[in-house]
């Protein structure tokens, strides 16, 4: 009896440190997310954060990288949807060295994406001799920022994909089809509300990659020209936008529109968790009937 009390104590003492240590990690990363951002944004007064919204190359910078980056997050998920499910549910010769390939570009320092773009499309090269007879113009365009975009952030909406299709039972895809339903109507009704969550997610952290990219951006698109349907201005990706600030005025220059783009991007993923919450994405459980 007083052995299995003492192993009742130790049990409850134990989950008391767990919970504890939970609790400290927990606030340590806040503090050492938010701290940081606290400090920015304290730094520059009220009236210099106004000053910056009325800036014109501030707006422009910003407006041009949500539609590029929109741009690049639908091509994300164009392409790492169907990886994600083909890597979820197939296994084929070689399919350890594809999920080495796509995870390549979380690893390898961006700046060497924007290199490697450049040699791509280099007019001597075989690619980008034919993309320039062709009359498509890449280097400082909207084309150059998306591709760089798309590429750093691909990775992210593959994974996520592949770990949302995962996580579907397969007990529940056997009812389905057990009850008449075929291969396409099964994936409709049953895999995709179930993975929909994933694949949001997938596609919310690919846009935030997309967002952060600096390194291959300052190779090809340090300043981005009109061209096909951007018919203008003249303008950077905000990343790229938010460095020539820092460069030019230190700290005064950037502090406040890097303020006010934290707090655009903070806004952003808050209204995502408010539309989760409300239910506005159809993603649901399925269970199996009995």
């Amino acid at each position: 009896m007083a052995s299995r009390l003492e192993r009742r104590v130790r049990a409850s003492a134990g989950s008391r440190i767990g919970r504890a240590a939970a609790v400290v990690a927990a606030l340590s990363l806040g503090a050492m997310i938010v701290v940081p951002i606290l400090a920015l944004l304290t730094y520059a007064p009220l009236s210099a954060l106004l000053g910056a919204t009325r800036d014109a190359g501030f707006r422009d910078a910003v407006v041009f990288t949500l539609v590029s980056s929109g741009l690049a997050v639908a091509v994300a998920l164009l392409l790492g949807v169907p990886t994600g499910y083909l890597l979820a549910r197939r296994n084929f010769r070689g399919k350890a060295v594809v999920e080495a390939l796509v995870t390549l570009p979380i690893l390898i320092p961006h700046l060497l994406v924007g290199v490697a773009l450049v040699v791509l499309f280099d007019r001597e090269s075989l690619f980008g001799g034919a993309v320039s007879r062709l009359g498509i113009p890449f280097l400082n365009t909207v084309y150059a920022v998306v591709a760089v975009m798309a590429y750093v952030s691909t990775s992210y909406a593959v994974t996520a994909s592949q770990l949302a299709f995962q996580s579907v039972d397969a007990d529940l895809l056997e009812a389905s089809r057990t009850l008449g339903a075929s291969p396409a109507t099964a994936f409709r009704t049953v895999t995709l509300p179930i993975a929909a969550r994933g694949i949001v997610t997938g596609g919310v952290l690919a846009w935030g990659r997309s967002v952060s990219e600096v390194g291959g951006l300052l190779i090809v698109a340090y300043t981005v020209y009109p061209v096909g349907a951007f018919g203008g201005p003249v303008t950077s990706p905000a990343s790229v936008y938010l460095y020539n600030l820092y460069t030019i005025g230190g700290l005064p220059g950037a502090a406040p529109a890097a303020s006010l783009f934290i707090l655009l991007g903070f806004a952003i993923f808050v209204g995502v968790r408010l539309l989760e919450r409300l239910g506005a994405v159809a993603w649901r459980r399925i269970e199996v009937p009995p």
